[in-house]
């Protein structure tokens, strides 16, 4: 699992390590009962605090994601995965809203806006 931190991102580096683990799961590249890395460990790496991490674990195990075995460490639970799908969804519906809003304020049309997605998916 990679984990890449951008320190220009607008979201809060708990919420960018949260949602990149969260996709991992989904995209199945951490599987049920995969030993995540240790809190240090992964603070470490990421060269962020453990404050940090341990705020990023603890949003995924309110989530039912990962669950915490005592001395042994985190790992990832079985998911519901439309669950996650849906989640994904209501993440990926408000990013699209807000693009939206740009491509009006930029003078767009329906039309414009509509041939630009197009080429973008034949890209």
């Amino acid at each position: 699992m990679k984990i890449v931190i951008s320190t220009g991102s607008n979201l809060a580096i708990y919420e960018q390590i949260v949602n990149q683990i969260k996709n991992a799961i989904f995209n199945h590249e951490l599987n049920p009962g995969e030993a995540l890395p240790s809190i240090r460990m992964l603070a470490s790496k990421l060269e962020v605090s453990v404050i940090t991490t341990k705020r990023a674990y603890e949003e995924l195990e309110k989530e039912n994601l990962i669950r915490s075995v005592a001395g042994k460490g985190f790992y990832v639970c079985e998911t519901n995965t439309e669950y996650l799908k849906e989640k994904q969804y209501i993440m990926l519906e408000k990013k699209m809203s807000e693009i939206l809003q740009e491509c009006r304020k930029a003078g767009m049309g329906k039309g414009e806006i509509l041939m630009m997605v197009e080429e973008l998916i034949e890209e």
